[in-house]
This record gives C-alpha cells, sequence and structure tokens, in this order.
C-alpha cells in the first residue's frame, strides 16, 4: 500500500493489453531526473486479457509507494482518466501513455513549463517511431504534414499557444474549474478537453524543448483499424461536441467521398472523370515528393506510396460511417 506522504505530482497512465509496452513505459517513469519521493504512478486497467496487470504488479512489489493499480471496467480512456485524477494525491496531474517513452526530464521539464508559463495544460512534441518494417515506414506517414495536416505536436511545431497538445500536463485544481474528460468519447477525449478549456478562457501551450517518444502500430491491420476508428469518432465527436474538432480531421473524408462520388457523377458528365484523374494525379504527385524525401531504400519507398493512400481512405471511410451513424 502507498504512504500517506504528500506527493507533488501524480502520473495517470490508462493502460489495456500492453504487455508488448508496459516495461519499458515503466522503466523509462523510473529513470526520470524528478525526485521519486514526489511521484505517484497510476495506472487504470480496461480489463487486459494479456500480462499487462501481471507486468504491472510485479513492479507495485518492488516499488509499493510509488505504484498503483485500479481496474477500469468501463475499459476506456476518460473512464481511466477520471478514475486516475479523483483517486490522485498529487498537486499536478500528468496524462502518459504506455504506448510511449519518455526521456529522463520529461517530468521536471513539464512541470518547469507548467509553473512558468500561463497556461492550464502543458505538453511537448510527440515524436513517433515504429518497430518493424511496416512500423517504421508508418512513423514517416505520421511525422509528415501531408500524412497528419497541422498536427504541430506531431511535425515538430515551435513552442506556443496551440489547440492541443499530447496527453498533456495539468494542476489538479484544472479539472475542478473546466471539468473532467468527456465519458460518452472513446476517442478524442484529449481534443474534446483542450477544446472546453480554450473555449472556457483557458490556454494550452506547447514547448517543443519537450518530447516524448510515441510507437506507432506496426502492423497494416492495426493501422487500417486504428485509422478508420479515428476517423469515425471524429464525426462522433464532432455530433456529440460540437467545434472540438479541426478542418484538418475531415479533409481524409473529403478526399474518400471525392474518389467515391467523381466516377458516379461521370456518367452525366465526362468533366468529372477529368477532374477525378486530375486529383488522383495531385495527390500522388505530393505523395511521391514526401516519399522522396524520406524513404531509406527501394522496398521502403514502395510500401510508403501505398501507405499514404491506405492510411487516407481507411480514416475517410470511417469518417463516412461516422456521419452515418446516428
Amino acid at each position: 500500500m502507498q504512504t500517506n506522504t504528500k506527493k507533488k505530482v501524480s502520473l495517470v497512465i490508462p493502460v489495456r493489453n500492453e504487455e508488448n509496452h508496459i516495461q519499458n513505459c515503466i522503466e523509462s517513469i523510473l529513470n526520470q531526473d524528478f525526485p521519486i519521493d514526489k511521484l505517484e504512478v497510476i495506472f487504470i486497467d480496461g480489463n487486459s486479457s494479456d500480462d499487462t496487470k501481471k507486468i504491472i504488479n510485479n513492479y507495485i512489489e518492488k516499488y509499493p509507494d510509488l505504484i498503483i493499480l485500479f481496474d477500469n471496467p468501463q475499459k476506456t480512456v476518460p473512464f481511466a482518466m477520471n478514475i486516475g485524477i479523483r483517486k490522485s494525491i498529487g498537486d499536478y496531474i500528468i496524462r502518459l501513455d504506455a504506448h510511449s517513452e519518455y526521456p529522463n526530464n520529461y517530468i521536471s521539464d513539464c512541470i518547469r513549463t507548467i509553473k512558468n508559463i500561463e497556461a492550464d495544460n502543458v505538453g511537448g512534441l510527440a515524436l513517433t517511431k515504429g518497430k518493424g518494417f511496416i512500423g517504421k515506414a508508418f512513423a514517416k506517414v505520421l511525422s509528415s504534414k501531408f500524412g497528419v495536416g497541422n498536427s504541430g505536436f506531431r511535425t515538430n511545431a515551435k513552442s506556443g499557444y496551440v489547440d492541443t497538445v499530447p496527453f498533456g500536463t495539468f494542476k489538479k485544481e484544472t479539472f475542478e474549474k473546466y471539468g473532467y474528460y468527456d465519458e460518452r468519447l472513446t476517442r478524442n477525449q484529449d481534443y474534446e478537453l483542450n477544446y472546453r478549456i480554450r473555449k472556457m478562457g483557458g490556454k494550452i501551450y506547447l514547448n517543443s524543448d519537450i518530447s516524448l517518444t510515441y510507437f506507432c502500430r506496426d502492423t497494416l491491420s492495426g493501422i487500417l483499424k486504428q485509422s478508420y476508428e479515428n476517423g469515425k469518432w471524429n464525426i462522433i465527436t464532432s455530433k456529440l461536441c460540437p467545434g472540438t474538432m479541426s478542418i484538418r480531421h475531415f479533409i481524409p473524408l473529403v478526399f474518400t467521398l471525392s474518389l467515391l462520388g467523381l466516377p458516379i457523377l461521370s456518367l452525366f458528365s465526362s468533366l468529372f472523370i477529368l477532374i477525378f484523374f486530375l486529383e488522383l494525379i495531385t495527390y500522388f504527385v505530393f505523395v511521391l515528393i514526401v516519399v522522396f524525401k524520406k524513404f531509406e531504400n527501394i522496398n521502403q519507398l514502395i510500401l510508403l506510396i501505398l501507405l499514404f493512400p491506405i492510411f487516407h481512405i481507411s480514416y475517410g471511410l470511417g469518417s463516412f460511417i461516422g456521419v452515418l451513424k446516428k
């Protein structure tokens, strides 16, 4: 059991089936330069079916005054975050992701920033990395503006006030002021919270001197599922919480609808088939420009040319299904 010693910082980490990443995540936390006696590490497990809980419990045996594990029967991230925040005893909350690793100055830099900058949430850059042939290539897609638009924290934006940051660092009273995570949102709960903060007069700050390493999906099925679900939840989030999502989140939907609609419209006018081919040519010209700057070998070049449309179209199809949902 954890002692009643006052903790300064509470790390809140939702987990579910993270056995491949959780150990490295924990080790990166243990290697922080922030005083360990001022930390509490709260894991909230969403009914994992792998060895995630076993691995965490092994660390709890070694660090009983540092690490805590709670269950999240509802499984999704917003429920996990709200459980962790309410159970926390720190003055500051840092939301971490188990699919990531953190440099040893991550916590201290986050706390230093939120103390010195007028902001309600601060964060840094998410440097995307992948494992294996597909993962390493997909990381390049997620790190390019053509791949993810003006998502600054993924594309090495400069420090300044922004619309969102990855995960985030908050004073605990921030949640009393602006509210907790919206439990209706299986995805995009971070975007919605940051939008709510800004709408109510708060500020979000990106410090480009802070960074974390995020490990992207490394299988084609994983990429397809994640991008499809992200696209679908962008629309659902917009219906539930109008104004939350940015224009960039809907561009794949427009692109996908054009690929479906222009050939149909060409039945009525040959002009539409011309527009269709011009769009395809323009799209792949941009793909090639990006790919030739990023590829490492011929096999990766071919894969990247395929991954961009796979990512964008599966994202767009997810959004289209989201539109159809009531």
